[in-house]
């Protein structure tokens, strides 16, 4: 196996191929990241400085106002996390990959009980399953996306 740093290392077309694709599966898999948090703070940034709403979560003395780092970091975590699980789970073949689709899936579907759980207005609650929602899809079928004769 050669790696960016072996200078030993023979290039041959296909190396290079193979070192090509690699890298733009990295970058594509960033940009899914950075997607899903750019596009959770479209959300929030609707439902906050544009409908006006108070994002709180918790209640009593553990209630938090959620503001776009919070958003940005949670998401881009989240991102981060799901990559490293595919990168692990792409080991096993294409049965870790359909293991990491389902575990997003369920991943997501669990998250979205957290809002639910948490009551509250209607409409703090549409924008928060909206948040979940964007990044969860967006991280689940960017990061999972593979072109033809990948």
């Amino acid at each position: 196996m050669t790696t960016d740093f072996d200078i030993t290392a023979e290039r041959t077309p296909g190396t290079e191929v193979a070192r090509l694709a690699t890298r733009s599966r990295r970058v594509r898999r960033l940009l899914t990241v950075i997607a899903g948090a750019l596009l959770a703070l479209v959300v929030w940034a609707i439902a906050v400085p544009v409908a006006g709403l108070e994002l709180v979560v918790g209640s009593g003395q553990s209630m938090q106002l959620v503001g776009p780092d919070g958003v940005a970091l949670s998401s881009l975590l989240l991102g981060f996390g799901a990559w490293a699980l595919l990168a692990l789970l792409e080991r096993l073949g294409e049965r870790g990959r359909r293991f990491w689709q389902v575990t997003g899936w369920l991943v997501l579907a669990l998250s979205l009980a957290g809002p639910i759980a948490m009551g509250g207005a209607p409409a703090v609650l549409v924008a928060l399953l909206a948040m979940h929602l964007v990044v969860g899809v967006t991280v689940i079928l960017g990061l999972a996306h593979r072109r033809a004769g990948a």
